[in-house]
């Protein structure tokens, strides 16, 4: 049964599979585990992005495509969700509704993109795309009438998805199950299902298709295939995945602005995940979200107990002051990109090999 789940893609080494079960039942009982609003804040963010670097290693791990619009479906599922809220009030009508649209609004783009732009050489067709998400931007941060601008939107969400809302009297397993815990089983449940249907669309004979497009798209015209509609079906995909990631951030963050959704350093962020997981894995994707994300929210405290700890040696305790944090998280990629060349699964996999 799981092995179906998985259509067939086994982890291929021991200690991975190991790291992926202790992943996926930290994620599950995160509420109980790991109590206190942080932990779950992180859990979220989490299942957020697995579904969103997922999306982008479709296009550059599983087609050989390089794009910098990824946080532009992002955001338009961010976006869409956000002003369906806003106009339509705080129902979960009103939330499937604008997710639809941004969902949609991301595919019909994605199209035009892959339409346009994909017969171009890759460099030509990541310049192509960083300019429309640049454009983009602007005309989020130009639009304040409609999209906050620069302060970005806050809404209501459906009652039963906030704290207010309590599911039962009694709490369960020493938890109160209310609308946030609630909101975050949401999150988990859908994020699981599309990272599964991700799995099963590069197991599938269009995965295949795909990566033998990556790896020669003159063999693979030369046998039948138009490579440039199946970039574009994969451009597509992986934008409509993006856009549920981004629904998903605004159900969870009740705010949607520039800063949370279409950033570059968002963009950046991504590429990171993809490359430390491994690219052309979908284990990575949950590999590299971990363990980016947990470096993002718990380097700087760890920095400041080391601090604690060295206050004697002053070289050592200025080296380690939690306001360096950036530093060293940009040390520790750099480290885990030479050590690990092709990822942390592709690393586990080649020792199991």
């Amino acid at each position: 049964m799981l092995m179906k789940l998985l259509s067939g893609d086994r982890p291929g080494s021991p200690l991975l599979t190991v790291v992926l079960v202790l992943i996926l039942v930290g994620l599950a009982f995160a509420p109980f585990l790991f109590p206190g609003s942080k932990p779950l804040e992180t859990a979220a963010r989490i299942c957020i992005f697995i579904v969103l670097v997922a999306s982008y290693d479709l296009l550059i791990g599983y087609t050989g495509i390089v794009s910098f619009a990824h946080t532009m479906f992002f955001g338009l599922g961010a976006y869409g969700t956000a002003l369906g809220l806003t106009l339509g009030g705080a129902s979960f009508a009103a939330a499937g509704l604008g997710a639809l649209c941004g969902v949609s609004l991301a595919a019909l783009l994605a199209l035009a993109i892959g339409l346009f732009s994909l017969r171009v050489k890759a460099i030509f067709f990541a310049m192509v795309t960083l300019a429309i998400a640049s454009a983009f931007a602007v005309l989020v941060s130009q639009l304040s009438f409609l999209t906050g601008g620069e302060d970005g939107l806050n809404y209501r969400i459906p009652r039963e998805l906030t704290p207010a809302f309590r599911l039962f009297d009694e709490p369960v397993l020493g938890l109160r199950i209310d609308g946030k815990v609630l909101s975050y089983y949401l999150i988990f449940g859908v994020a699981l299902v599309l990272f599964l249907a991700l799995v099963r669309i590069v197991n599938s004979p269009f995965g295949r298709v795909l990566k033998a497009v990556r790896d020669n798209g003159f063999r693979a015209e030369a046998i039948g295939y138009k490579a440039v509609h199946y970039r574009t079906a994969a451009t597509v995909l992986s934008a409509m995945m993006a856009a549920m990631a981004g629904v998903l951030l605004a159900l969870w963050l009740r705010y949607t602005g520039p800063a949370t959704t279409l950033s570059m350093e968002i963009m950046v962020d991504i590429l990171l995940m993809v490359v430390i997981g491994g690219m052309g894995t979908m284990y990575g994707a949950v590999i590299g979200a971990t363990l980016f994300i947990l470096a993002q929210t718990y380097l700087q405290a760890l920095m400041g107990l080391a601090e604690g700890a060295t206050a004697g040696i002053p070289l050592l305790s200025a080296l380690v002051a939690p306001d360096r944090w950036l530093m060293w998280l940009g040390v520790l990629f750099v480290l885990s990109v030479y050590f690990f060349p092709t990822g942390v699964v592709g690393r586990l996999r080649a020792g199991r090999a």
